[in-house]
Order: structure tokens, then C-alpha cells, then sequence
């Protein structure tokens, strides 16, 4: 009984909450990270043509741009046993862990259930794509609020988020790695099978484990009612009405994106700069990321990712693969060591130059993408995209801080 009680303090420590909810934010990046280098090659391999693929990748972010907000409202207003935000969180969980199961088993699963296996394989693959990348973004949201919750100190929030950029960079790490491994000359390749089910396997084990960790998190701290919210209101409900929220959430749908225009037009045109650069950045920064293996197995080592397995086509675009997913686990890494010193260098130069100096890294490094044939340059060049990487994470909500506070600062000096 003194163990058990000794044991449920512990897990209610500030620290010991914090590595149990920021485990579930590794497990997702880890997911998300792999399921960005390996579902391109899958895609291609059953048949989707390139200029569609983009289409099938957008999938799960436009869903997110619509439903973040109405999720983020439905969370406010929620109240139950389990609090808030872990509800939502196990949901998307659910959803993730699906994808996990359907991405490698698209075309098992269309053998057992129809004669015509290709067209039912490829509409199961998008579906564990589109599951994959919706479910995983949207999570963070709620886990990002479950944060904010639990360590409303500023200095703690503040100690909270900079784990939780730590464990998305090593969630990050990790999910480029792991596709990098030849898995069929594994010892697991005799018990999970081919390199995408030991793949899809272990990032299976690995979220259900960071997944089971989110049952120890204590349940935040009862709140007032919920501030409105700018860009989507929601009328107080019975908190445990579901079908209420869903009716609210679908009515508030029509009108978030006249808020949003109006957000927009209401926008300091400093900041609205800002946004446009950011947006900008991480179009350009995320194409790169999503096309850049299937980049290496097709232009660098002239496989085809149609190509019969076994083939010499086949075993070149596959080895290209592994080669570009240790690329991006090169970058990860080197965004992981920038976030770790990115104080040091914005003391020593500035938040603006160091801002600007990771803008014009990112052509530089994918101009030598484009004109190298070198492995190692173009390994290098993404690696070097990791800088871009770690500043477009923590300098443009610097810049936003530091814009509110001179602004705060020129007010009060007019006061006086």
C-alpha cells in the first residue's frame, strides 16, 4: 500500500507529468516523421501518378485547417471524468493507429474482400494516409492545450514547451531513421514480414506505448468558463451534450472563414508580413521534405518505384530510399543540436539575422539539391535544411513576442 501510494506521487510530479504527456508528442512526430519519408514510395508503387500524389498528401492537412478550430471550441467546453483534452487525444490516437494498421496491409486487406484488388488497395492506402497525417497533426493541438493546462506558470509553460520541441525534434530523429534500416535482412523480417510491415509494426509498438502513457497523466485542473474565442465563438451547452457540440461545430463551420478574413484585414501589417514569410517558408520547406526521398530513389540512384520487387530497378529506388530517409534524419538532427543553441546565436546576432540567414539557407541547400548528382552534397544539403528547420519552429513567435512588447512599451511611454 506505501508503494502504491509512494509510486502515484511520483507520477503526479510536475516533472514526471511532463515526460508523460510530451511521450505521446514523441510517439506522434515518430509516426509522422516515418510516414513522410516511406508513404511517397508507397504511393508511387501501387500506382499514383506524381502530379496526384500531391492531392492525396493534402488530404489530411486540409481537413486540419477545418477542423482544428471547431475541435480546439469542442475541447473548451468539454467536461468529464477524464477531463478536457484526453478524450479528444485518444480519439485522434485511435485514428493514428488505424492508419498504422491499414498503410502496410492495403493490399491484404483488398485480396480478402475483392476479386479487383487494385482499385480497393489504393482507395485503403489513401485512407490510411489521409488518417495518418489528419489524425497525427490534429492531436498536437489538443496535447499543445493539455500543456497549457497543467503548467499555467509562465516559467513552467515555458520549461513545458521547450521539452515538448525537444521530444518532437527527437521523435523526429528517430522517425527518419528507422526507414533508413534494410528490415527485410532484419532478424524481425521472419516475424513481422516485408520491410513495411516491420516498419509499420514498430511504429505500432512505439505508440501504443507512448499512448498508454497519456492514462498516468493526471487530469487537469477544473477551469472557469472558457474565454470566447476570437476567430470561432461557441454558446455555452450542457458540457457532456455530444451531439450538442457537433451541432454547434457544424453551424460555427460557415462562419469561421468570414472571422478568419476578418482576422486577416484586422492585422498589423508587420505581423501580416511575418505570416506571409512564415507561410511561405513552410510550403516551400515541407514540399521539400515530402518529395525529396522519392527525389533520391528516382533521380540520384535511377530506380523505379513500379518496378517488380527484386529487380535491379526496384533494389536501386529502394536503397535511394533508405539513403534519402538518412538525409532527413540528418536533418532532424541537425535542427535538434540548432533548438539547443538558438539562444546563444540570437544573443550573439540578433533575432532578425539569424532569422534571415535560415531563409537563405534553404534555397541555398536546395539549389545544390537540384544541381548536384553527388549523394553526399545532396545528403548534405539536407542537412543543412535542419537549421531552417529549427528557426521557422521558435523565431517567428519571437519576432510576434517581441513586436507585442515594443508595442506595449512605445504605448506606456506616450502615457507618460
Amino acid at each position: 500500500m506505501v508503494q502504491r501510494l509512494w509510486v502515484s506521487r511520483l507520477l503526479r510530479h510536475r516533472k514526471a507529468q511532463l515526460l508523460l504527456v510530451n511521450l505521446l508528442t514523441f510517439g506522434l512526430e515518430v509516426c509522422l516523421a516515418a510516414g513522410i519519408t516511406y508513404v511517397p514510395p508507397l504511393l508511387l508503387e501501387v500506382g499514383v501518378e506524381e502530379k496526384f500524389m500531391t492531392m492525396v498528401l493534402g488530404i489530411g492537412p486540409v481537413l486540419g485547417l477545418v477542423s482544428v478550430p471547431l475541435l480546439g471550441s469542442a475541447s473548451d467546453q468539454w467536461r468529464g471524468r477524464y477531463g478536457r483534452r484526453r478524450p479528444f487525444i485518444w480519439a485522434l490516437s485511435l485514428g493514428v493507429l488505424l492508419s498504422l494498421f491499414l498503410i502496410p496491409r492495403a493490399g491484404w486487406l483488398a485480396e480478402l474482400l475483392c476479386p479487383d484488388t487494385r482499385p480497393l488497395e489504393l482507395a485503403l492506402l489513401i485512407l490510411g494516409v489521409g488518417l495518418l497525417d489528419f489524425c497525427g497533426q490534429v492531436c498536437f493541438t489538443p496535447l499543445e492545450a493539455l500543456l497549457s493546462d497543467l503548467f499555467r506558470d509562465p516559467d513552467h509553460c515555458r520549461q513545458a514547451f521547450s521539452v515538448y520541441a525537444f521530444m518532437i525534434s527527437l521523435g523526429g530523429c528517430l522517425g527518419y531513421l528507422l526507414p533508413a534500416i534494410d528490415w527485410d535482412a532484419s532478424a524481425l523480417a521472419p516475424y513481422l514480414g516485408t520491410q513495411e510491415e516491420c516498419l509499420f509494426g514498430l511504429l505500432t509498438l512505439i505508440f501504443l506505448t507512448c499512448m498508454a502513457a497519456t492514462l498516468f497523466v493526471a487530469e487537469e485542473a477544473v477551469l472557469g468558463p472558457p474565454e470566447p474565442v476570437e476567430a470561432l465563438s461557441v454558446p455555452s451547452t450542457s458540457p457532456h451534450c455530444c451531439p450538442c457540440h457537433a451541432h454547434l461545430a457544424f453551424r460555427n463551420l460557415g462562419t469561421l472563414f468570414p472571422r478568419l478574413h476578418q482576422l486577416c484585414c484586422r492585422m498589423p501589417r508587420t505581423l501580416r508580413r511575418l505570416f506571409v514569410a512564415e507561410l511561405c517558408s513552410w510550403m516551400a520547406l515541407m514540399t521539400f521534405t515530402l518529395f525529396y526521398t522519392d527525389f533520391v530513389g528516382e533521380g540520384l540512384y535511377q530506380g523505379v518505384p513500379r518496378a517488380e520487387p527484386g529487380t535491379e530497378a526496384r533494389r536501386h529506388y529502394d536503397e535511394g530510399v533508405r539513403m534519402g530517409s538518412l538525409g532527413l534524419f540528418l536533418q532532424c538532427t541537425i535542427s535538434l543540436v540548432f533548438s539547443l543553441v538558438m539562444d546563444r546565436l540570437v544573443q550573439r546576432f540578433g533575432t532578425r539575422a539569424v532569422y534571415l540567414a535560415s531563409v537563405v539557407a534553404f534555397p541555398v541547400a536546395a539549389g545544390a539539391t537540384c544541381l548536384s548528382r553527388s549523394v553526399a552534397v545532396v545528403t548534405a544539403s539536407a542537412a543543412l535544411t535542419g537549421f531552417t528547420f529549427s528557426a521557422l519552429q521558435i523565431l517567428p513567435y519571437t519576432l510576434a513576442s517581441l513586436y507585442h512588447r515594443e508595442k506595449q512599451v512605445f504605448t506606456l511611454a506616450l502615457g507618460q
